[in-house]
């Protein structure tokens, strides 16, 4: 672990380290969980092409007109597809009344169906189709690529989260084999006016599940996340690095220990022509994994599919 201006774990390092190695740099992952639930994470392992390719055919997308786009908009209650601006106010999610957020977005969901699954709920939501563009050439391919990628680093990140919380390694693996992970592309156009009053980027929120990987656009600014002292304090960009937080499942399955911080998008004043885009993973286990608190403490538990649906739904409602 580094400590720059934000915690930084070298995940490669980690995996190469002999035993008590592991354990200090997962002290360290514990504090960074315990304090602000987020920090960031370098030598991870996932190829450049993947990444390339993704911000390449993402670009390309939202330079598309509105109604190439918009064909890609979703049924109301599904989670996948395009979203417009105007359409969100993330904020909303924790009972705040803004105004929409300035963004834009388009969802996906999992590669593969498991198989035998035949919960209705799990088909209809988790499972349900993403629509894919016809254009621009290649946009599929890129995508199922750097999920894939993605899937395979959260479980990574996850072996690191066992041996932060002195669990054995493998701790989680049996509950996250067949993840119901959801990728969101955002991009946040140039502002040529200013905004309404109390309108972000992204409203303040916390993430749902296990943990998010977030890869902003190199050079990029404004997400900021709310400290234990009450202050909203910037994420800096980390070259290279993918931004790490642990969401509300993971909050509850530690019973509280770990922190599921609110965090927000704000627009630079010297950035507010220029667009922003971001990749966000959020990793979620099985649909059928049922989430107790660790050591036992706490009554509240969760499985993992409803636990989600129901934070879909209650923020969409």
């Amino acid at each position: 672990m580094a400590e720059t201006d934000f915690p930084l774990i070298d995940l490669g390092a980690f995996l190469a380290a002999d035993a008590p190695t592991r354990a200090r740099i997962g002290a360290e992952v514990d504090r960074a969980c315990r304090e602000t639930g987020f920090l960031a994470v370098t030598n991870h392992g996932v190829p450049d092409t993947a990444i390339r390719g993704i911000w390449t055919c993402l670009q390309a997308f939202f330079d598309q007109g509105v109604a190439e786009k918009q064909a890609l908009a979703p049924a109301p209650g599904a989670p996948y597809g395009y979203l417009g601006p105007g359409t969100e106010a993330l904020a909303k999610s924790r009972g705040e009344d803004t105004p929409p957020d300035l963004k834009e977005s388009f969802n996906g969901g999992p590669l593969t169906i498991p198989p035998g699954e035949t919960d209705p709920d799990a088909l209809a939501f988790c499972y349900a189709p993403t629509p894919w563009p016809a254009a621009p050439e290649g946009f599929r391919a890129a995508w199922e690529a750097y999920y894939s990628e993605m899937e395979q680093l959260a479980a990574r990140i996850m072996q690191v989260f066992a041996v932060a919380l002195d669990l054995p390694e493998d701790h989680f693996a049996g509950v996250i084999d067949q993840p119901i992970s959801a990728l969101r592309a955002l991009n946040y156009p140039g502002q040529d006016r200013p905004p309404q009053a109390g309108q972000l980027r992204a409203g303040a929120h916390t993430d749902y599940g296990s943990l998010t990987i977030l890869l902003p656009e190199p050079g990029s600014r404004g997400l900021e996340i709310l400290t234990p002292q009450q202050v909203w304090r910037p994420v800096p960009p980390v070259e290279g690095a993918f931004v790490i937080n642990i969401g509300d499942l993971m909050t509850l399955w530690t019973g509280g220990q770990w922190v599921s911080t609110l965090h927000r998008v704000v627009t630079p004043p010297e950035q507010a022509r220029q667009r922003r885009m971001s990749l966000a993973f959020f990793h979620q286990p099985n649909w059928h994994a049922e989430i107790r608190p660790l050591a036992g403490d706490g009554a509240e538990t969760a499985v993992s599919g409803p636990y989600l649906m129901g934070k879909f739904a209650a923020a969409n409602s």
